[in-house]
C-alpha cells in the first residue's frame, strides 16, 4: 500500500474531514475521498463513518491508524538518516511565526540563510493565528510567550522585553506621564489579545504594579499597532524587537525607560517549537541552529 495513501488517512482522521485534509495536501477533496475508499476496499474494513454532517473514525479505523502511525514515523526516520550520509542539509522546512516577528526579525536574515543553507527551501507561514503544527504539517514554529508548556519540544530563540512607547507629537501634546498610573487618564492603543487589552504591568526596584488601560482603538496586528503609535494616536505596548529601532531614531519615545513592562509575565521570549519525535531531521536542525546563532 502506498505510504502517501496512509498519510492521507492520517490527515483525514486528524481533521475529521476530507476538505481539511485536502487543504493541507493542496488537492481536491474528492481526491482524498477516493484514496480512503481505495484503502478501505483493499483492507475490507470501514475506517471512517460518513454522514452528510460529519465524518468519524470507526473502532477498526482507530486501531489501524494507531498501528500505522509509528511505522510512518520510522519510514521518515530511515529516509532522513539515509539522506544525511555525505550530504548537506536539504529539503523543505515549513516554519510558522507571527506576521510582525516574521517581517521584523526573520526576514532580515533570509539572505544569510540562503547563503548558509543553499539546499534548504524555507516556506514561511506568517499568521497571527496559532497554527496546528501537526495538522498543517509544519516542522518549526516561533511562539511569543512565557516558557511554553505541552508536548512540543521548545528552545529559547531570544528573550523579549516590552516598553510603552508614544510618538514625539503625542508627548508634546500630553507631556511625559510621571507614573505608570497616569496612563489610566489617556487613550492607549491596545492589542486585541485578551491579556494585552485591559491591563499592563510595571516593575521597578522589585515593586510591581498593575495599570488598567483603555482606549477606543484595538488592533490585532503588532505592525499596525506600531504604525498607529507613530502617528501619535496614543501610547502602545510593544516588544523591544518591534520598537528598538524607532526609539533609537527618535520616531518613538520610551515613556518609562526605568521600568520593566509586560502584559503577561516579565520573563517572556521567542521560542522555537517543533513536534516531539525521536529524531530531528538535519534540515530542521540546521534552520534551528542558524536562527539561534543569528537572532
Amino acid at each position: 500500500m502506498e505510504t502517501d495513501a496512509l498519510r492521507t488517512l492520517q490527515l483525514v482522521a486528524h481533521h475529521r474531514s476530507f476538505a481539511g485534509a485536502a487543504r493541507v495536501l493542496d488537492v481536491d477533496p474528492s481526491s482524498g475521498s477516493r484514496v480512503v475508499a481505495g484503502v478501505e476496499a483493499q483492507l475490507g474494513l470501514r475506517l471512517f463513518q460518513r454522514t452528510t454532517r460529519q465524518l468519524t473514525v470507526t473502532e477498526a479505523g482507530e486501531t489501524y491508524l494507531g498501528r500505522i502511525g509509528p511505522l510512518l514515523d520510522d519510514l521518515d526516520l530511515a529516509r532522513d538518516v539515509a539522506a544525511q550520509v555525505g550530504a548537506q542539509p536539504a529539503g523543505r522546512v515549513r516554519l510558522t511565526a507571527s506576521v510582525a516577528f516574521g517581517q521584523e526579525v526573520i526576514v532580515p536574515h533570509l539572505a544569510a540563510l540562503r547563503a548558509a543553507l543553499p539546499d534548504v527551501e524555507l516556506e514561511m507561514m506568517l499568521s497571527d493565528q496559532t497554527v496546528d503544527l501537526v495538522a498543517a504539517q509544519v516542522e518549526l514554529a516561533v511562539r511569543l510567550a512565557p516558557a511554553p508548556k505541552g508536548e512540543l519540544i521548545s528552545t529559547r530563540l531570544m528573550t523579549t522585553r516590552y516598553r510603552v512607547v508614544a510618538s514625539p507629537a503625542w508627548v508634546a501634546a500630553h507631556g511625559l506621564p510621571e507614573t505608570p498610573q497616569a496612563l489610566a487618564a489617556h487613550d492607549c492603543l491596545r492589542m486585541t489579545l485578551p491579556d494585552y487589552r485591559t491591563e499592563w504591568r510595571f516593575r521597578r526596584a522589585g515593586v510591581e504594579e498593575a495599570v488598567a488601560v483603555s482606549g477606543p482603538l484595538l488592533i490585532s496586528n503588532a505592525l499596525a499597532l506600531r504604525a498607529a503609535a507613530r502617528l501619535g494616536l496614543g501610547p502602545a505596548l510593544l516588544a523591544d524587537w518591534m520598537s528598538d529601532g524607532d526609539v533609537a531614531r527618535g520616531d518613538l519615545v520610551d515613556l518609562f525607560a526605568d521600568y520593566a513592562v509586560t502584559a503577561t509575565a516579565f520573563d517572556t521570549g521567542a521560542w522555537l517549537l517543533y513536534p516531539s519525535r525521536a529524531y530531528l531531521p538535519a534540515k530542521v536542525r540546521a534552520v534551528i541552529d542558524f536562527l539561534r546563532a543569528r537572532i
